[in-house]
């Protein structure tokens, strides 16, 4: 492998309930229905769109764009059975409340990068701190943050659990692969391979992300070393680089 440039960084683990970006009620009553789009079908209307035309005239407009969809009614609900429930949501980004630990007060900051997972979807979404209270929770020694989630594709929607990872002091440095390290006592080595022969090199290491180690000393861009095997090798051996893996 290739000693590369890689952004590592702190992160702080929570999670929190998806909230669409605007919602909209709507509630009419059967009876009074003279039309509307087919809200069974979760739709996506325009800004000032009518989605229903009432009998005595009046018309219920989007005041912005989104989906309409039913919402579940309650047994028991006075009327229930006899209107429709439904919301407007806007979908687009979506925003999550969280508390976080008061000790992380001096790095918490609006524009933060956030990471987001799901046990819906095998993939990564984005999103950013939108706002931070000025006040820590006495109660909870907490503060509470909203982040702002990039949901362009409405893969997620509201009410889902999602998984964030907020991450700060974000720091592009050296990297390996975290199989490449050998520790040996309180010391860490690198092979590197030089002229096809491998050197044991001592390095510094910081933080560990995404599979990858930073290294602080010891190596420099774009030399070679071993990223795998490095049980099977001694020092000052001649090897024969089948593959490089940036």
């Amino acid at each position: 492998a290739k000693v590369s440039y890689f952004s590592f960084y702190d992160q702080i683990d929570t999670f929190g309930t998806a909230i669409a970006n605007q919602s909209f009620s709507i509630r009419i009553k059967k009876d009074n229905l003279a039309s509307s789009i087919n809200f069974d079908k979760y739709p996506f209307v325009e800004k000032n769109t009518e989605i229903a035309k009432l009998i005595d005239g009046q018309s219920i407009i989007a005041p912005f764009s989104g989906r309409v969809g039913k919402r579940e009614i309650t047994p028991g609900i006075l009327g229930g059975e006899n209107s429709i429930i439904a919301n407007l949501d806007d979908i687009k980004f979506l925003k999550v409340d969280v508390k976080l630990p008061e000790n992380y007060v001096s790095v918490i900051k609006q524009g933060l990068k956030v990471l987001v997972t799901t046990d819906a979807y095998k993939r990564n979404f984005e999103g950013t701190i939108s706002s931070v209270s000025s006040r820590v929770d006495p109660t909870t020694r907490s503060i509470l943050v909203q982040a702002k989630i990039n949901n362009l594709d409405e893969k997620l929607i509201p009410g889902m659990l999602l998984n964030l990872k907020v991450v700060f002091r974000e720091k592009q440095s050296l990297s390996v692969p975290e199989e490449a390290l050998l520790i040996q006592g309180k010391e860490k080595y690198i092979y590197k391979i030089v002229n096809n022969i491998i050197q044991k090199t001592k390095v510094e290491i910081g933080r560990r992300n995404e599979g990858k180690i930073e290294v602080l000393s010891g190596l420099k861009v774009n030399e070679i070393i071993l990223a795998e095997g490095t049980n099977k090798v001694r020092p000052k051996r001649k090897v024969k680089i089948s593959k490089t893996i940036d």
